[in-house]
Protein backbone atom coordinates (compact mmCIF):
# COMPACT_ATOMS: atom_id res chain seq x y z
CA UNK A 1 0.00 0.00 0.00
CA UNK A 2 1.41 3.29 -0.83
CA UNK A 3 0.49 7.28 0.32
CA UNK A 4 -1.66 6.95 -2.56
CA UNK A 5 -4.11 5.42 -0.23
CA UNK A 6 -5.29 7.81 1.98
CA UNK A 7 -6.96 7.37 5.21
CA UNK A 8 -10.18 8.54 6.16
CA UNK A 9 -10.25 12.07 8.04
CA UNK A 10 -12.21 10.25 10.61
CA UNK A 11 -12.53 6.67 11.98
CA UNK A 12 -12.46 4.15 9.40
CA UNK A 13 -15.45 2.42 10.41
CA UNK A 14 -17.44 5.61 9.72
CA UNK A 15 -16.22 6.02 6.47
CA UNK A 16 -18.65 6.05 4.01
CA UNK A 17 -18.63 2.54 2.11
CA UNK A 18 -20.97 1.64 -0.83
CA UNK A 19 -22.31 -1.72 -1.32
CA UNK A 20 -20.60 -3.48 -4.02
CA UNK A 21 -22.77 -6.66 -5.48
CA UNK A 22 -21.51 -9.50 -6.28
CA UNK A 23 -22.42 -10.89 -9.21
CA UNK A 24 -25.02 -14.10 -8.36
CA UNK A 25 -23.44 -17.38 -8.83
CA UNK A 26 -21.04 -15.80 -6.87
CA UNK A 27 -21.61 -17.76 -3.12
CA UNK A 28 -20.65 -16.81 -0.02
CA UNK A 29 -17.55 -17.60 1.90
CA UNK A 30 -18.58 -18.78 5.18
CA UNK A 31 -17.18 -17.04 8.47
CA UNK A 32 -15.43 -19.50 11.01
CA UNK A 33 -13.88 -16.71 13.18
CA UNK A 34 -12.89 -13.05 13.81
CA UNK A 35 -10.36 -12.08 16.08
CA UNK A 36 -10.79 -8.29 16.75
CA UNK A 37 -7.91 -5.59 16.37
CA UNK A 38 -9.29 -2.02 17.07
CA UNK A 39 -6.63 0.31 18.19
CA UNK A 40 -4.33 -0.61 14.66
CA UNK A 41 -4.63 -0.77 10.76
CA UNK A 42 -4.40 -4.24 10.13
CA UNK A 43 -1.90 -5.20 7.34
CA UNK A 44 0.16 -8.41 6.11
CA UNK A 45 -1.21 -12.07 7.06
CA UNK A 46 1.33 -14.68 7.42
CA UNK A 47 -0.02 -18.05 9.12
CA UNK A 48 2.32 -21.33 9.42
CA UNK A 49 0.83 -24.34 11.68
CA UNK A 50 -1.29 -22.77 13.89
CA UNK A 51 0.51 -19.53 14.63
CA UNK A 52 -0.54 -16.60 12.58
CA UNK A 53 1.36 -13.19 12.72
CA UNK A 54 -0.24 -9.82 11.46
CA UNK A 55 1.72 -6.65 11.08
CA UNK A 56 0.12 -3.54 11.41
CA UNK A 57 -0.16 0.31 8.81
CA UNK A 58 -0.06 3.87 9.25
CA UNK A 59 -1.72 5.66 12.52
CA UNK A 60 -4.99 4.99 14.10
CA UNK A 61 -4.16 6.88 17.14
CA UNK A 62 -1.30 4.18 17.78
CA UNK A 63 1.41 3.53 15.16
CA UNK A 64 1.55 0.68 13.37
CA UNK A 65 4.65 -0.78 15.20
CA UNK A 66 2.86 -3.75 16.29
CA UNK A 67 2.96 -8.03 14.85
CA UNK A 68 0.18 -8.96 17.03
CA UNK A 69 0.45 -12.80 16.95
CA UNK A 70 -2.28 -15.03 17.11
CA UNK A 71 -3.44 -18.76 18.37
CA UNK A 72 -4.97 -20.14 15.14
CA UNK A 73 -5.63 -23.83 16.41
CA UNK A 74 -9.46 -23.09 16.61
CA UNK A 75 -11.57 -21.74 14.99
CA UNK A 76 -12.24 -18.50 16.40
CA UNK A 77 -8.06 -16.54 16.11
CA UNK A 78 -7.02 -15.64 19.62
CA UNK A 79 -4.61 -12.90 20.19
CA UNK A 80 -1.42 -14.41 22.27
CA UNK A 81 0.69 -11.38 22.27
CA UNK A 82 1.66 -8.13 20.90
CA UNK A 83 5.19 -7.70 19.17
CA UNK A 84 6.09 -3.74 19.30
CA UNK A 85 8.93 -3.04 16.86
CA UNK A 86 10.97 0.33 18.26
CA UNK A 87 11.73 2.81 15.87
CA UNK A 88 9.13 1.46 13.01
CA UNK A 89 6.87 4.00 11.48
CA UNK A 90 4.66 1.59 10.09
CA UNK A 91 4.92 -2.30 9.12
CA UNK A 92 5.25 -3.72 6.00
CA UNK A 93 5.37 -7.63 5.10
CA UNK A 94 6.10 -10.44 7.66
CA UNK A 95 6.92 -13.82 6.64
CA UNK A 96 8.52 -16.66 8.14
CA UNK A 97 11.01 -19.02 6.57
CA UNK A 98 10.26 -22.38 5.05
CA UNK A 99 11.75 -23.79 7.73
CA UNK A 100 9.77 -22.19 10.11
CA UNK A 101 12.94 -20.80 12.14
CA UNK A 102 12.82 -17.40 10.96
CA UNK A 103 10.15 -13.97 10.92
CA UNK A 104 11.56 -11.65 8.80
CA UNK A 105 9.45 -8.37 9.62
CA UNK A 106 10.09 -5.01 7.23
CA UNK A 107 9.63 -1.76 8.58
CA UNK A 108 9.42 1.80 7.09
CA UNK A 109 10.07 4.81 7.13
CA UNK A 110 13.61 6.78 7.11
CA UNK A 111 15.95 6.95 8.74
CA UNK A 112 14.78 3.59 9.88
CA UNK A 113 14.10 1.15 7.58
CA UNK A 114 15.23 -2.44 8.02
CA UNK A 115 14.49 -5.70 8.22
CA UNK A 116 13.73 -7.36 11.43
CA UNK A 117 14.82 -11.21 12.32
CA UNK A 118 13.64 -13.04 14.72
CA UNK A 119 13.87 -16.54 15.73
CA UNK A 120 11.06 -18.50 16.19
CA UNK A 121 11.89 -21.53 18.34
CA UNK A 122 9.10 -20.49 19.93
CA UNK A 123 6.74 -19.34 17.43
CA UNK A 124 4.39 -17.89 20.08
CA UNK A 125 7.44 -15.72 21.38
CA UNK A 126 9.70 -14.58 18.62
CA UNK A 127 12.64 -13.11 20.14
CA UNK A 128 15.11 -10.80 17.82
CA UNK A 129 18.33 -11.80 16.39
CA UNK A 130 19.13 -8.82 14.55
CA UNK A 131 18.30 -5.48 12.57
CA UNK A 132 19.46 -5.32 9.39
CA UNK A 133 19.33 -1.98 8.38
CA UNK A 134 22.27 0.14 6.07
CA UNK A 135 22.19 3.56 4.08
CA UNK A 136 20.36 1.76 1.17
CA UNK A 137 17.75 0.46 3.09
CA UNK A 138 17.36 4.00 5.11
CA UNK A 139 14.20 5.28 3.41
CA UNK A 140 11.95 2.54 3.93
CA UNK A 141 11.55 -1.27 3.71
CA UNK A 142 8.06 -1.93 1.72
CA UNK A 143 8.15 -5.69 1.78
CA UNK A 144 10.42 -8.36 1.70
CA UNK A 145 10.18 -11.62 0.40
CA UNK A 146 12.18 -14.68 2.17
CA UNK A 147 13.08 -17.71 -0.68
CA UNK A 148 15.41 -20.26 -1.47
CA UNK A 149 17.03 -19.94 -4.48
CA UNK A 150 19.53 -23.10 -4.86
CA UNK A 151 19.74 -24.06 -1.05
CA UNK A 152 20.07 -20.34 0.27
CA UNK A 153 17.58 -18.13 2.03
CA UNK A 154 17.63 -14.62 1.03
CA UNK A 155 15.52 -12.06 1.53
CA UNK A 156 14.40 -9.96 -1.30
CA UNK A 157 14.07 -6.02 -0.09
CA UNK A 158 11.49 -3.65 -2.04
CA UNK A 159 12.74 -0.09 -0.97
CA UNK A 160 11.37 2.90 -0.78
CA UNK A 161 12.32 5.91 -2.95
CA UNK A 162 13.77 8.49 -0.73
CA UNK A 163 14.86 12.29 -0.92
CA UNK A 164 17.08 12.19 -3.70
CA UNK A 165 17.16 8.47 -4.07
CA UNK A 166 15.11 6.22 -6.48
CA UNK A 167 13.44 3.16 -5.44
CA UNK A 168 15.54 -0.27 -5.35
CA UNK A 169 15.91 -4.19 -5.05
CA UNK A 170 18.06 -5.11 -2.28
CA UNK A 171 18.74 -8.91 -1.86
CA UNK A 172 20.60 -9.85 0.99
CA UNK A 173 21.63 -13.27 1.92
CA UNK A 174 20.67 -15.09 5.01
CA UNK A 175 22.95 -18.20 5.43
CA UNK A 176 23.33 -16.55 9.03
CA UNK A 177 20.90 -14.49 10.09
CA UNK A 178 23.11 -13.02 12.51
CA UNK A 179 25.09 -11.14 9.69
CA UNK A 180 22.96 -11.17 6.67
CA UNK A 181 25.18 -10.00 3.63
CA UNK A 182 23.83 -7.69 0.59
CA UNK A 183 24.76 -9.85 -2.44
CA UNK A 184 22.79 -7.07 -5.29
CA UNK A 185 21.39 -3.54 -5.47
CA UNK A 186 20.26 -1.80 -8.21
CA UNK A 187 17.63 0.93 -8.94
CA UNK A 188 14.28 -0.10 -10.52
CA UNK A 189 10.47 1.03 -10.92
CA UNK A 190 8.77 3.74 -11.39
CA UNK A 191 8.20 4.82 -9.27
CA UNK A 192 8.09 1.59 -6.94
CA UNK A 193 9.40 -1.17 -6.77
CA UNK A 194 6.62 -2.96 -5.06
CA UNK A 195 7.25 -6.49 -4.86
CA UNK A 196 8.84 -9.54 -6.30
CA UNK A 197 8.01 -13.03 -6.68
CA UNK A 198 10.93 -15.90 -6.24
CA UNK A 199 10.37 -19.59 -7.87
CA UNK A 200 12.15 -22.12 -9.21
CA UNK A 201 15.17 -19.70 -10.06
CA UNK A 202 13.22 -16.79 -11.91
CA UNK A 203 12.61 -13.48 -10.07
CA UNK A 204 9.14 -11.33 -11.25
CA UNK A 205 9.83 -8.00 -9.83
CA UNK A 206 6.66 -5.24 -9.63
CA UNK A 207 7.55 -2.10 -11.21
CA UNK A 208 4.74 -0.12 -10.72
CA UNK A 209 4.32 1.75 -14.12
CA UNK A 210 7.71 -0.27 -15.60
CA UNK A 211 5.38 -2.71 -15.32
CA UNK A 212 6.37 -6.93 -14.36
CA UNK A 213 10.25 -7.09 -15.20
CA UNK A 214 11.27 -11.29 -15.60
CA UNK A 215 14.73 -12.17 -14.44
CA UNK A 216 16.70 -15.19 -14.63
CA UNK A 217 18.69 -15.96 -11.05
CA UNK A 218 19.72 -19.38 -11.73
CA UNK A 219 16.63 -20.80 -12.95
CA UNK A 220 17.12 -20.22 -17.17
CA UNK A 221 20.51 -19.84 -17.50
CA UNK A 222 23.75 -18.11 -16.09
CA UNK A 223 22.19 -15.93 -13.62
CA UNK A 224 22.11 -15.80 -10.51
CA UNK A 225 21.17 -13.63 -7.26
CA UNK A 226 23.90 -12.17 -7.26
CA UNK A 227 24.01 -11.26 -10.98
CA UNK A 228 20.13 -11.60 -12.45
CA UNK A 229 19.86 -11.32 -15.92
CA UNK A 230 17.15 -9.74 -17.34
CA UNK A 231 14.49 -12.26 -19.45
CA UNK A 232 11.72 -10.10 -20.36
CA UNK A 233 9.21 -7.18 -19.76
CA UNK A 234 5.43 -6.38 -20.20
CA UNK A 235 3.81 -3.53 -19.23
CA UNK A 236 -0.05 -4.06 -17.93
CA UNK A 237 -2.85 -1.98 -18.97
CA UNK A 238 -3.35 1.23 -16.70
CA UNK A 239 0.16 0.42 -14.80
CA UNK A 240 0.39 0.30 -11.37
CA UNK A 241 1.88 -2.80 -11.02
CA UNK A 242 1.45 -4.23 -7.34
CA UNK A 243 1.94 -7.76 -7.14
CA UNK A 244 2.87 -11.14 -8.82
CA UNK A 245 2.21 -14.55 -8.90
CA UNK A 246 3.31 -17.20 -11.09
CA UNK A 247 0.86 -19.97 -11.28
CA UNK A 248 2.31 -23.56 -11.29
CA UNK A 249 -1.21 -26.03 -12.12
CA UNK A 250 -0.59 -28.92 -9.77
CA UNK A 251 -2.84 -30.96 -11.85
CA UNK A 252 -1.88 -30.06 -15.43
CA UNK A 253 1.93 -28.85 -14.46
CA UNK A 254 1.14 -26.00 -16.68
CA UNK A 255 3.06 -22.86 -15.69
CA UNK A 256 1.77 -20.53 -18.17
CA UNK A 257 -0.03 -17.51 -16.53
CA UNK A 258 1.35 -14.89 -13.59
CA UNK A 259 -1.08 -13.02 -11.85
CA UNK A 260 -0.58 -9.33 -11.06
CA UNK A 261 -2.25 -6.84 -8.86
CA UNK A 262 -2.89 -3.23 -9.85
CA UNK A 263 -3.21 -1.37 -6.89
CA UNK A 264 -4.71 2.35 -7.78
CA UNK A 265 -5.56 5.06 -5.22
CA UNK A 266 -8.06 4.61 -2.42
CA UNK A 267 -9.16 5.73 0.50
CA UNK A 268 -9.10 3.16 3.77
CA UNK A 269 -12.50 2.19 4.69
CA UNK A 270 -14.26 3.41 1.47
CA UNK A 271 -12.94 3.18 -1.44
CA UNK A 272 -9.98 1.03 -3.58
CA UNK A 273 -9.30 0.76 -7.67
CA UNK A 274 -7.16 -1.52 -9.77
CA UNK A 275 -7.87 -5.14 -11.39
CA UNK A 276 -6.08 -8.53 -11.53
CA UNK A 277 -4.32 -8.78 -15.02
CA UNK A 278 -3.73 -12.44 -16.14
CA UNK A 279 0.02 -12.34 -18.11
CA UNK A 280 0.93 -15.26 -20.65
CA UNK A 281 4.91 -16.08 -19.68
CA UNK A 282 5.35 -19.24 -21.14
CA UNK A 283 8.02 -17.31 -23.49
CA UNK A 284 9.48 -15.37 -20.28
CA UNK A 285 11.41 -13.14 -23.42
CA UNK A 286 7.63 -12.25 -24.54
CA UNK A 287 5.74 -11.94 -21.80
CA UNK A 288 2.14 -10.50 -23.13
CA UNK A 289 -1.17 -9.58 -21.35
CA UNK A 290 -4.13 -12.14 -22.24
CA UNK A 291 -6.47 -11.09 -19.44
CA UNK A 292 -8.02 -9.48 -16.58
CA UNK A 293 -10.56 -9.17 -13.76
CA UNK A 294 -12.45 -6.85 -12.56
CA UNK A 295 -14.66 -5.74 -9.72
CA UNK A 296 -16.62 -2.29 -10.08
CA UNK A 297 -16.13 -0.15 -7.16
CA UNK A 298 -13.07 -1.93 -5.56
CA UNK A 299 -9.30 -2.65 -6.56
CA UNK A 300 -7.27 -5.43 -5.61
CA UNK A 301 -4.28 -6.14 -2.92
CA UNK A 302 -2.62 -9.02 -2.41
CA UNK A 303 -3.49 -12.55 -3.17
CA UNK A 304 -2.60 -16.20 -2.61
CA UNK A 305 -3.50 -19.30 -5.21
CA UNK A 306 -4.64 -22.78 -4.50
CA UNK A 307 -2.57 -24.33 -7.09
CA UNK A 308 -3.91 -27.78 -6.48
CA UNK A 309 -7.52 -26.71 -6.91
CA UNK A 310 -6.72 -23.63 -9.02
CA UNK A 311 -8.21 -21.02 -7.56
CA UNK A 312 -7.14 -17.72 -6.45
CA UNK A 313 -7.98 -16.15 -3.46
CA UNK A 314 -7.82 -12.13 -3.95
CA UNK A 315 -7.95 -9.47 -1.21
CA UNK A 316 -9.94 -7.06 -2.73
CA UNK A 317 -10.24 -3.72 0.36
CA UNK A 318 -13.66 -2.37 0.18
CA UNK A 319 -15.36 -5.24 -1.71
CA UNK A 320 -13.77 -8.36 0.71
CA UNK A 321 -12.09 -11.76 -0.60
CA UNK A 322 -12.67 -13.17 -4.25
CA UNK A 323 -12.32 -16.20 -4.98
CA UNK A 324 -11.65 -16.70 -8.64
CA UNK A 325 -11.65 -20.44 -10.80
CA UNK A 326 -8.49 -19.87 -12.87
CA UNK A 327 -8.16 -23.07 -14.44
CA UNK A 328 -8.04 -23.75 -18.25
CA UNK A 329 -6.81 -21.35 -21.01
CA UNK A 330 -7.57 -17.69 -19.74
CA UNK A 331 -6.81 -16.76 -22.96
CA UNK A 332 -9.13 -17.64 -24.81
CA UNK A 333 -12.91 -17.10 -24.79
CA UNK A 334 -15.93 -15.66 -26.60
CA UNK A 335 -15.68 -12.44 -28.70
CA UNK A 336 -18.43 -11.00 -25.95
CA UNK A 337 -16.39 -11.65 -23.40
CA UNK A 338 -13.32 -9.86 -24.48
CA UNK A 339 -12.35 -5.82 -24.17
CA UNK A 340 -11.32 -3.56 -26.71
CA UNK A 341 -7.63 -4.28 -26.09
CA UNK A 342 -8.74 -8.30 -27.13
CA UNK A 343 -8.36 -9.63 -23.66
CA UNK A 344 -10.62 -12.02 -22.10
CA UNK A 345 -12.61 -10.47 -19.50
CA UNK A 346 -12.92 -13.41 -16.43
CA UNK A 347 -15.63 -11.82 -14.47
CA UNK A 348 -17.90 -12.02 -17.82
CA UNK A 349 -16.53 -16.01 -18.49
CA UNK A 350 -18.23 -16.06 -14.70
CA UNK A 351 -14.82 -17.10 -13.13
CA UNK A 352 -15.61 -15.68 -9.80
CA UNK A 353 -16.98 -18.47 -7.66
CA UNK A 354 -17.06 -16.97 -3.87
CA UNK A 355 -16.84 -14.00 -2.05
CA UNK A 356 -17.41 -12.91 1.88
CA UNK A 357 -16.90 -12.31 4.23
CA UNK A 358 -20.68 -11.20 4.23
CA UNK A 359 -23.18 -9.51 6.35
CA UNK A 360 -20.29 -8.41 9.04
CA UNK A 361 -20.31 -4.47 8.20
CA UNK A 362 -16.96 -2.62 6.45
CA UNK A 363 -14.59 -4.68 5.67
CA UNK A 364 -11.44 -3.78 4.06
CA UNK A 365 -9.31 -6.55 3.68
CA UNK A 366 -5.16 -6.00 2.66
CA UNK A 367 -4.34 -9.96 2.80
CA UNK A 368 -5.07 -13.40 2.37
CA UNK A 369 -3.75 -16.91 3.07
CA UNK A 370 -4.97 -20.62 2.37
CA UNK A 371 -3.33 -23.24 4.65
CA UNK A 372 -4.89 -26.88 3.83
CA UNK A 373 -8.73 -25.99 4.25
CA UNK A 374 -8.68 -22.86 6.36
CA UNK A 375 -8.81 -19.04 4.22
CA UNK A 376 -7.63 -16.58 5.99
CA UNK A 377 -7.83 -12.78 6.00
CA UNK A 378 -6.35 -9.36 7.09
CA UNK A 379 -8.47 -7.00 7.50
CA UNK A 380 -7.42 -3.07 7.34
CA UNK A 381 -10.91 -2.08 10.00
CA UNK A 382 -11.79 -5.41 12.06
CA UNK A 383 -8.83 -7.62 12.36
CA UNK A 384 -8.46 -10.85 11.40
CA UNK A 385 -10.65 -13.52 9.82
CA UNK A 386 -11.35 -17.42 9.47
CA UNK A 387 -13.19 -18.03 6.71
CA UNK A 388 -14.54 -21.76 4.72
CA UNK A 389 -12.86 -21.84 1.44
CA UNK A 390 -14.77 -21.73 -2.08
CA UNK A 391 -15.86 -24.57 -3.01
CA UNK A 392 -14.86 -26.37 -6.51
CA UNK A 393 -15.80 -27.44 -8.27
CA UNK A 394 -19.23 -26.10 -6.94
CA UNK A 395 -20.51 -29.20 -4.28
Amino acid sequence: MRAALIVCAALALACRSDKIIPPTNSVILAVRGEGTVLDRFTGEIWVRGNVAYTTTWGNRGAPGNAVKIWDVSGNVPTLVDSLIVPGAGTLGDVQASDDGQLLVVATEYAPNGSIMIYSLADPLKPVLITRYATGLTAPGVHTAEVQLVNGTLYAFLSIDPGAGSPARLVIVALSDPTAPVQVFTAAMGSPYVHDVFVRDGILFTALWDQGVKIWDIGGAGSGTVANPIPLGQVFTVNGEVHNIWWFHNAVTGDKRFAFVGEEQGGSVGSSSGGDIHVIDVSNFASPREVAFFHVPGAGTHNFWVDEARGILYAAYYNAGVRAIDVTGDLSSCDPASKDAFGRCDLAKMGKELAHGPSGVGPVYIWGVQLIGTRLFASDMLNGIWELAPASFPPD
